[in-house]
Formats: C-alpha cells, sequence, structure tokens
C-alpha cells in the first residue's frame, strides 16, 4: 500500500585559567541576544579535581525503556515542556526535506527502524546536506530564547552539536566564552571544521543553513521580532529551568545524548545537563534523522532520549531516570 506526505577524540578539557565573575550585569543587547558584562575579575579554572570519582550510584541498573509512556510523578513536566511544541508549531520535530510513506511489513528488513502508527509501518526519510567532520561546537544555556533558536536549526539540519553548557553563574564556560569572544554574549558558536567563530543567533542560523543545508532559513526561523517572542512563550511551562547552576563534578570527557529540540522529554534531561554544566554531544535525531537507524542498531531500540556516558560506561533510556543518574552521578551533595 502507498501514500506519501512532504513537508517542506583529543581530550575536551584544555587547562586554562580566567579571571571569575563573582558579581555580573546582566543587559539584553539592541540586537537582541543575552549579554552579561563581567565586573572586576578573580581566578577561574576548568581543571578536573583528581580526588573526584565518577561512578554510577550503588545498585545502579538501568530501565527498562518504556515508548510514549511518562512517570505519573513527571507528568506536569512534561506537559510543561510540550508547551513549546504549540508555541513553535512543531519546529524542530522534523529534519528538513521530510517525507514519511506507507508501505507494507514484506517490505520492511528485520533490522530497519520503522514508525508505527495504529498498525501502520511508515518510512521516513529527509534530506541533509554536507555533514561536518567534527561536531559544531555552541555555548549557550536553556532558558534562553536566542538559544533555542539556534537548537532548533540544529534539529531541522540534524547535526551534531558538542553543547558547553553556560548557567548563570557557571565557573567553567561562561568565563570561557568572555575569553575567546571577548564578552559573554549567548549563543556563542564554533565551527572547528571551518575555523568560524561568531555571536548573534540569527547570523549562526544563517551559517548552518548555508554551509550544512540548503541555504533557505526556515519559515518560523525567518520571522525576526515574532520568532524570538514565540520562543519565550515556548518557555512558560518551564520557566526557570536550565538557567542556573548547580554546583557538580567536571567529568574528563562529555556524555552522548541521543535527543532533539522539540521533544518534551529531551528538554527535561537538557535542562538538567545545563544546570550540571556537564559538557555534552548531542547526536539530534528528529523525525526523519538518518541517526534513528544507526541508534536502533546500537540499542536494539530507538527511543529518545537516549543517554551513553563514557565516563562510567553507562547507557541508558527513560528522561525521568536519566535525570535521577545525572544529579546522582554529578552533582556536588
Amino acid at each position: 500500500m502507498a501514500g506519501v506526505l512532504n513537508f517542506s577524540s583529543s581530550p575536551l578539557f584544555r587547562p586554562f585559567s580566567r579571571p571569575r565573575v563573582p558579581n555580573t550585569r546582566v543587559s539584553i543587547k539592541a540586537s537582541s541576544e543575552f549579554s552579561e558584562k563581567p565586573l572586576p575579575p578573580t581566578s577561574v579554572s576548568t581543571k578536573e579535581d583528581p580526588k573526584l570519582g565518577f561512578n554510577p550510584p550503588s545498585n545502579f541498573k538501568p530501565p527498562e525503556p518504556k515508548p510514549f509512556s511518562i512517570r505519573p510523578d513527571k507528568v506536569y513536566d512534561i506537559l510543561g515542556a510540550s508547551l513549546a511544541l504549540i508555541f513553535r508549531l512543531g519546529t524542530g520535530v522534523f529534519v528538513s526535506g521530510y517525507s514519511a510513506s506507507f508501505v507494507s511489513e514484506s517490505e520492511i528488513p528485520p533490522d530497519e527502524y520503522i514508525l508505527e502508527i495504529a498498525g501502520y509501518k511508515v518510512k521516513e526519510t529527509s534530506k541533509v546536506g554536507p555533514r561536518p567532520e567534527k561536531p559544531i561546537e555552541i555555548y549557550e544555556f536553556e532558558s534562553c530564547p536566542f538559544c533555542r533558536k539556534v537548537r532548533e536549526i540544529v534539529a531541522v539540519l540534524d547535526l551534531d552539536v558538542l553543547f558547553y553548557p553556560c548557567p548563570r553563574n557557571g565557573p567553567n564556560f561562561r568565563p570561557k566564552v568572555a575569553q575567546m569572544g571577548g564578552k559573554q554574549q549567548f549563543p556563542y558558536m564554533v565551527d572547528p571544521n571551518t575555523g568560524v567563530a561568531m555571536y548573534e543567533s540569527d547570523d549562526i542560523i544563517k551559517y548552518l543553513v548555508g554551509k550544512y543545508g540548503d541555504g533557505n532559513v526556515p519559515f518560523m526561523l525567518s520571522l525576526g521580532l515574532l520568532t524570538t517572542l514565540t520562543e519565550g512563550f515556548a518557555m512558560i511551562g518551564r520557566m526557570g529551568k536550565g538557567s542556573s547552576y548547580i554546583p557538580s563534578k567536571l567529568p574528563p570527557k562529555p556524555l552522548e545524548l541521543w535527543a532533539y529540540e522539540a521533544s518534551p522529554f529531551c528538554k527535561v534531561v537538557r535542562e538538567v545537563l545545563v544546570e550540571l554544566e556537564l559538557p555534552h554531544i548531542l547526536r539530534s535525531c528528529a523525525r526523519g534523522s538518518p541517526k534513528r537507524q544507526l541508534l536502533y542498531q546500537k540499542a536494539g531500540h530507538f527511543q529518545a532520549p537516549y543517554l551513553e556516558d563514557p565516563n562510567t560506561g553507562v547507557k541508558m533510556f527513560e528522561s525521568a531516570e536519566i535525570v535521577e543518574y545525572l544529579k546522582a552521578t554529578y552533582a556536588l551533595q
């Protein structure tokens, strides 16, 4: 049966010192990006403390994946995170050039990921542009509408990104942005494949679609002030989450998260990664992403989010349990 639906490692941390910012003044630039001006400094370092160990919680066992289920104590968290789908009209749900077609079961190899809807088999594809050899590096934090714009284009372009979280009062990566670019303004992007580094969310979006897409900025990311306003409204359900630093242990290797911006289950995990200031490689896998098949082959199942922690060897599904694992493993008690 047929029917078609179309929609238009080297060490991570190099020791460096940078004056710490005990007090800051927050301001909104005329260019509409979040900016902070540092006041007189003292010292800061991202050197790992050798006394800090990285082990999963005692008696820890990764949970079995439970598709489309919400743990009862997390219902309000997921509902709040889902509001973004309404305000942003699903931006970031689909990879660029998304296409879905109904197929018969005989057309599907046994080792191939496939979407099932009401007993029907749906094959999803997309049209991605050139792939960067190394992950794009982005410094940002969750509760920032300008940062969310960039995260949405990452999902649309199906890019892998090394995120350096920059929560308020974070001691490591906010100072590093000032050191590299001259000011604490977010988001800040570094493309190690080309040597390009830049502030300004709209400029970053244009650069990414030009270099790794078809050159066209998606409609919902091209509306100027209206885009920014709806990005802000999208975060109402999770007001303040993913914005302030929780003292934590800095791991030697970045975590890996298979996720995408529009998923409310992925959102609650990302918030905690940012609050704990944990660098992580995002394997973006929105609908139509070829990486869904990669995860299916790797784990025998596709479900987002999926966390891989090279510091402890833990690999796991289920957002609620991932959040608990991150806090138990990396938050300073």
